[in-house]
């Protein structure tokens, strides 16, 4: 399978797919890439977390519009890929989340998202992943160019 990049402008969607944007944890989508998903692709005041409308909220601001450390963007991304891994019938297009408003590098958020992949036990981006161009050309992580089906991480009984 072919590796899919995120466009650099997304204007529509097909009604699989859902538009990824860097929220705040308040869910006052106002400006940058989260008012485009609160107007054109139905994400829900409130919410600055998760699935809402054909979206998904991913926190790189916190309650009083703080930037969030990359740590805690890191976290976001591991909640992130989770919900990637449980729903592969939606096709998720993550925009550079973090790298607008939030003000960090690429280099910087690419990092926070292979450490949610490797989280989920990630090595290779899931197919119904799509994914800035900068995410995937980045240091360490350029052998990731493959793509592959998510895997599920089943939680051993023993442990």
């Amino acid at each position: 399978m072919n590796m899919r990049y995120t466009p650099e402008i997304i204007s529509s969607l097909e009604e699989n797919q859902i538009f990824v944007f860097g929220s705040n944890r308040r869910g006052v989508h106002g400006a940058g890439a989260a008012f485009l998903a609160k107007k054109v692709f139905g994400a829900k005041a409130g919410v600055g977390l998760g699935l809402t409308g054909q979206c998904y909220a991913l926190p790189t601001k916190g309650f009083e519009i703080e930037t969030l450390s990359l740590s805690e963007i890191g976290v976001s991304f591991q909640r992130f890929i989770k919900c990637v891994i449980d729903n592969p019938q939606l096709d998720f297009l993550l925009t550079k989340v973090g790298c607008g408003l939030a003000g960090y590098t690429t280099d910087d958020i690419a990092r926070e998202f292979w450490h949610g992949m490797e989280h989920n036990g990630q090595k290779k981006i899931p197919a119904n992943l799509w994914v800035p161009r900068e995410f995937v050309f980045t240091g360490d992580y350029e052998e990731s160019l493959f793509v592959t089906a998510p895997t599920h991480v089943e939680e051993s009984a023993d442990e």
